[in-house]
C-alpha cells in the first residue's frame, strides 16, 4: 500500500478475461500483465519482468517469511504518481499472495522512466507487507491507525534501505513536528477513519500515517540499535516502545 493511496481504495476485481497470463517467470513467482486500453510495449514488459524477478530474489534472501508463491499483477494507469517515482502498489491478499502494481503513464519522462525509478522500491515495499501479513483483504493485524503507521513505516524504510530510492512524500515535511504527528496518531481511537489518517486529512495533510510511520521506525532503529530486518520481526507495539512512545 504505497502512495497516492486514496486512489487505491477502489475495488480490486480479478477478471480472468482481462489479463494476459504469462507463464511463471521463475518457480514461485508469476507476473501478469493486465490488458486494458493502455498497453506496455514488449521492451517495457521485458524490463518490468526483469526488475520484478530480481527484486523478488533479493527480498526472498532478506525476508524468510515471504510466501512461497506470489502473483504480481501490473497495469498502466493515468494517475499522477510523480511524488512516488511513477509507480505505486497494494498487497491485496496474503493467501493467495497477490500484489497489484500500477505504473503511471503521466510520469515525467515516460512509462519506461517510471519502471526504472519506481518499480523496484514498490516491489520491496509490497513484499515486505506480504512477509508480515499486512494485506487489504485478509489482514493478519488488528484494527488501528497506529498499527498501520508502524507497518507502513517498516515497508518504507525496508525499501529505502535496500533500493536507495527515497521519496519526500514518504516523510514528514521538514517544517512539521514529526513527534507531534506520531503522538497524534497514538491518541486516536481504534476506529479512527483510515482514509483520513492514511490518505488525505481535511486539514490538507496527506499520508499522515505513512509519514509518521517512517519517522517512528527511524527513531526505533536509532534508539534500539536494531536494523530494519530485526525490527521487522517485532510487533507494532514493541516497535512503538522501542521508538520511545
Amino acid at each position: 500500500m504505497n502512495l497516492l493511496r486514496s486512489i487505491l481504495s477502489v475495488l480490486f476485481v480479478l477478471t480472468i478475461s482481462s489479463y494476459n497470463h504469462n507463464k511463471p517467470n521463475k518457480p514461485g513467482l508469476e507476473v501478469v500483465i493486465k490488458e486494458d486500453t493502455n498497453q506496455f510495449s514488449q521492451s517495457q514488459i521485458k524490463v518490468a519482468n526483469e526488475i520484478i524477478i530480481n527484486a523478488e530474489k533479493k527480498v526472498r534472501g532478506l525476508l524468510p517469511n515471504l510466501p512461497k508463491d506470489i502473483k504480481v499483477i501490473i497495469e498502466i494507469v493515468d494517475w499522477d504518481l510523480n511524488a512516488v517515482g511513477g509507480v505505486t502498489g497494494r498487497t491485496e491478499t496474503n493467501n493467495p499472495a497477490i500484489v497489484a502494481i500500477q505504473v503511471s503513464n503521466k510520469f515525467k519522462g515516460d512509462i519506461s522512466n517510471a519502471l526504472d525509478i519506481g518499480l523496484e522500491s514498490t516491489i520491496f515495499h509490497e513484499f515486505h507487507h506480504l512477509s508480515r501479513g499486512w494485506a487489504i483483504q485478509d489482514n493478519k493485524f488488528e484494527r488501528g491507525i497506529s498499527i498501520a503507521m508502524v507497518n507502513e513505516g517498516l515497508a518504507v524504510i525496508f525499501a529505502e534501505e535496500y533500493t536507495n530510492a527515497v521519496f519526500e512524500e514518504n516523510h514528514v515535511p521538514k517544517d512539521a513536528d514529526a513527534d507531534a504527528w506520531v503522538k497524534e496518531i497514538l491518541g486516536l481511537s481504534k476506529y479512527a477513519d483510515y482514509q483520513k489518517w492514511m490518505f488525505k486529512h481535511p486539514d490538507g495533510r496527506t499520508s499522515i500515517g505513512y509519514r509518521s510511520g517512517t519517522f517512528l521506525v527511524r527513531q526505533a532503529m536509532a534508539k534500539s540499535g536494531k536494523n530494519i530486518l530485526e525490527l521487522s520481526n517485532l510487533t507494532p507495539n514493541e516497535i512503538i516502545k522501542l521508538a520511545g512512545y
